[in-house]
């Protein structure tokens, strides 16, 4: 039981750990129940990766993959999500699963945004034994309305997808309360320092919103020497804490600095030029030496920028966590650093997030996408005409084969139909009435 409505039982109706080509349901050996797709799929076709035995979790050795020619351009899963925000992982693996040695390109979006893009030829790593993604997203408002990950297929490429899941996340987590409605938050590393990678699905250790951390020694700047630090069983305080709940197993270990106390942690990032970015850092004062501020003290640098002064014993005392979070703008290369600076003593980390920041696209105006959806019913319109997800979002992709759009007063609208000579079989739904600024060509 819990005062927070966010742990009170509610958000379990809205999780979801999909099995993409899956035939049927199981429970992985970490408990999770896994839902085989045939229920949240438009289509698509099931396969298998070719070297099943290298891929130790069920899921990731089915996948569902959506040839545009019997597909279209774009194929969704539809989640039944309530309004709110969530987080979406998603795992892609290619493992040469149609024997053409070719990794396809392809784009995602969630919440009609654009926010995932597959390029050909994949890193090897990637396209032999698959890769995780994973963002923060809000859901619609509107509480009828379902929310699509969509697949957008380039050229004659297939998209291919092997899991999804989505698990609630407090509307007030990563500064929801100022960006929360219209950002989406992209994954560009979220890194515990001193542990392996942990979370829900590849270990037992909990986190509340699902989220799972990667071992962060790949993203080291390995010039420097390292040494790790533990809480050594002691108790940490204010993790697991609303509204981000950060685990506490993260703030139990940390890294410092090795051999001269004069030497730097930082860490090298990968990031988008054309994005803005939340950095969020971690720390504990888990070093039972440090009784008293001024004893360790470091300036944070982010993208060679003079940000802030840390001393985590002057703001929260020992074995207790701390956060602190910038947003990182203009940046200039494809690599931001993280360094922290030695002022006294040696610094310290336990955790790093770096997520880019997408604002979310504008949506086709509601009642016209019940129209459109009402029209593809009854019309009958074939899969090969792409006709899931929002009708003209994300604005990249004129995905509904025939639709037009333009910006409206409260939306996109849909402005133009060319159904000519696509052998549509049924009748023209009433809901066509909702389409105010449509110019008909039948």
């Amino acid at each position: 039981d819990s005062d927070d409505p966010f742990l009170s039982g509610a958000q379990a109706n809205h999780s979801y750990n999909i099995d993409c080509g899956g035939a049927a349901d199981f429970t992985s050996a970490f408990g999770r129940r896994w839902l085989a797709d045939r229920f949240f799929s438009a289509g698509g076709n099931a396969g298998m990766v070719a070297e099943p035995h290298r891929f130790p979790q069920p899921q990731e050795r089915t996948l569902r993959f959506f040839p545009p020619a019997s597909a279209g351009k774009s194929s969704c899963y539809s989640l039944p999500l309530a309004p709110g925000r969530y987080y979406l992982r998603v795992f892609s693996v290619y493992d040469n699963y149609d024997s053409k040695l070719r990794s396809p390109s392809f784009d995602v979006s969630a919440a009609a945004t654009l926010v995932l893009s597959f390029r050909s030829p994949w890193p090897e790593t990637a396209a032999r034994y698959g890769a995780y993604s994973d963002l923060i997203f809000p859901a619609s408002s509107d509480a009828e309305a379902a929310t699509d990950v969509c697949f957008y297929s380039l050229s004659t490429d297939a998209p291919v997808v092997a899991s999804i899941e989505v698990a609630p996340v407090h509307p007030l987590a990563y500064d929801g309360a100022t960006t929360g409605a219209d950002v989406v938050l992209v994954n560009y590393g979220r890194l515990t320092c001193g542990n392996g990678l942990f979370g829900p699905g590849f270990t037992n250790d909990s986190d509340a919103f699902s989220r799972v951390w990667q071992a962060g020694t790949d993203f080291r700047n390995n010039d420097l020497t390292y040494d790790a630090i533990t809480a050594g069983g002691r108790k940490i305080f204010g993790s697991n804490q609303p509204p981000n709940y950060f685990p506490t197993k993260m703030y139990r270990s940390a890294v410092t600095t090795g051999g001269d106390a004069s030497k730097e942690i930082e860490y090298l990032m990968p990031v988008d030029t054309r994005m803005s970015y939340m950095v969020w850092l971690h720390f504990a004062e888990i070093d039972a030496g440090v009784r008293a501020p001024g004893q360790r003290v470091f300036d944070v640098m982010l993208a060679g920028r003079n940000v802030t002064r840390i001393d985590i014993f002057k703001q929260v005392g020992g074995f207790t966590a701390f956060k602190w979070t910038y947003i990182v703008e203009n940046l200039t290369s494809s690599t931001m650093s993280v360094r922290l600076v030695p002022v006294v003593g040696r610094p310290i980390l336990c955790g790093l997030e770096n997520y880019a920041m997408v604002p979310l696209e504008t949506r086709t105006v509601p009642h016209q996408a019940a129209a459109m959806k009402a029209l593809k019913d009854s019309l009958k319109i074939p899969a090969r005409m792409g006709w899931n997800g929002d009708p003209c979002a994300p604005r990249t992709w004129d995905a509904w084969e025939g639709v037009t759009c333009h910006p409206g007063n409260k939306g996109l609208v849909i402005t133009q139909l060319d159904l000519a000579s696509q052998g549509l079989k049924g009748f023209i739904a009433d809901e066509i009435s909702y389409l105010t600024d449509l110019e008909l060509e039948l």
